[in-house]
């Protein structure tokens, strides 16, 4: 029996946020000293002329949704939120006082976790403890993430004054059967008014988060929460494969079975009939997952052939330097890759002992850095070439053999020392990614370490 190219390609696989990749970061060739080092040339080669980006991870939540594989803590106890940010903002200050002049931030992402999670009078405590050692790019890109059941009024308008231009709302799916499963319980009412309200404020970029593939999921589920969000037009939507990675500790994946879930062609049947009313509805695709209104800064990113990819997703705001703020948050000097401890306890202890809270990181060769450019071509610009002599690299001719099989099937196009991702490719881009992976060629995972790529 002939099998569907979903099913040939849907094998797990990375994201790829980064390259290398997470679990094949080489940690034993790590150190802070070499992290800063990197930083540090960087910053001087990158700072005055494009700025950095700033990531600042918020972990607490009020209640466990079972989809979600990010770091969090679970609390109803709004005291730790001052403990938090003045912990943050120790860590910001030991990084201002490593760099040789003051940061010019280009760009600042709010992600937990909750970040609504925190009042906007520490929201405010937060924004302005940063910019005391830093200053606003002119075209500076803010935005955070929110969540529709405790975003307020007052909190859209205080981060809206203190630069924010961009929200996004974590929506997943308006079925109760599903929102039940994944114990998300967001009635249609929350996300329209705090759509609403960012619209009547002033905020030029609102996104929703919508997620295919998430337990008891049907085709009428994704038409009736895309029909939804047709009706509150957001500017941007993330529309994510639904991740599941049960076996990654504490991700709270256990609130249905395997059974339960939509699995491939089933599962890539749901996006495809949400991308086609999405299109309907004046949205263009951009990239992996994402669509955007002519207007919105992202399709105006991809359009311009500007668009970026990092570990906060795609940006329109592309900077060499991202400084990762808070526990489990990851930073990128373009040349290096670091982490910070994932445990809150001892994030606060290390903080307290006026050390940066990096625990492990990956330092680029120079390979890894011509197949990262490879990645990002391809994951933001759907091509890439190696005309250039410095996107060559020694195993190109065995990542070309590779991608023959790929390209047989119509989802590639291999012509004059360059790749296109074809119209029937765009939902294997992470497959055709892989075969540039030379860490995952070189030793295959032994135990889970992704999801499916489709």
């Amino acid at each position: 029996m002939k099998i569907s190219l979903t099913q040939k390609y849907n094998v797990p696989g990375p994201r790829y946020t980064s390259y290398p990749t997470v679990p094949y970061w080489n940690e034993s060739d790590f150190t802070s000293e070499k992290w800063i080092t990197t930083l540090q040339k960087s910053f001087i080669e990158s700072n005055s002329k494009n700025g950095i980006s700033l990531y600042i991870h918020l972990p607490f939540c009020e209640s466990m949704c079972t989809f979600c594989g990010c770091n969090k803590r679970i609390t109803k106890n709004h005291s730790v939120e001052e403990k938090y940010i003045q912990a943050v903002l120790k860590e910001w200050k030991m990084y201002c006082d490593l760099l040789p002049e003051k940061p010019v931030i280009k760009e600042i992402h709010l992600g937990g976790g909750t970040p609504t999670f925190f009042s906007k009078e520490n929201l405010e405590s937060l924004i302005n403890g940063i910019f005391k050692n830093a200053v606003k790019a002119a075209n500076h890109e803010f935005s955070f993430e929110g969540h529709p059941n405790n975003t307020t009024y007052e909190q859209l308008k205080k981060l809206y004054d203190l630069g924010f231009r961009r929200v996004s709302f974590g929506v997943q799916d308006y079925s109760a059967t599903v929102q039940k499963a994944i114990n998300r319980i967001q009635p249609f009412h929350n996300v329209a008014k705090v759509t609403f309200w960012a619209k009547e404020i002033g905020y030029t970029s609102i996104g929703h988060d919508i997620i295919f593939g998430l337990p008891f999921q049907t085709i009428e589920d994704v038409i009736d929460t895309v029909e939804k969000t047709n009706s509150l037009k957001p500017d941007r939507l993330a529309f994510y494969s639904y991740a599941h990675v049960p076996w990654i500790k504490g991700n709270g994946q256990r609130g249905f079975n395997d059974e339960n879930l939509p699995k491939d062609s089933e599962k890539r049947k749901l996006y495809e009939i949400g991308k086609k009313l999405l299109i309907q509805n004046g949205y263009h695709e951009i990239g992996m997952d994402h669509f955007a209104l002519e207007d919105d800064s992202l399709y105006k990113a991809a359009h311009n052939r500007k668009l970026h990819r990092n570990f906060m997703g795609y940006s329109a705001s592309k900077t060499q330097v991202m400084i990762g703020l808070g526990v489990s948050s990851i930073s990128d000097s373009w040349y290096s890759f670091a982490q910070n401890t994932k445990s809150l306890e001892e994030y606060y202890e290390i903080i307290e002992s006026d050390r940066l809270p990096v625990v492990k990181g990956h330092i680029l060769n120079n390979e890894d850095l011509i197949i990262r450019k490879h990645i990002l071509n391809l994951t933001c610009e759907l091509e890439t070439s190696w005309t250039a002599e410095s996107l060559n690299f020694a195993e190109l001719p065995e990542v070309l053999i590779a991608l023959k099989e790929i390209e047989n099937d119509n989802l590639i196009v291999i012509k004059n020392n360059k790749i296109k991702i074809t119209e029937e490719g765009r939902p294997f881009v992470r497959n055709i990614c892989m075969a540039f992976d030379l860490h995952l060629k070189r030793k295959s995972p032994e135990t889970n370490l992704f999801s499916m790529t489709v």
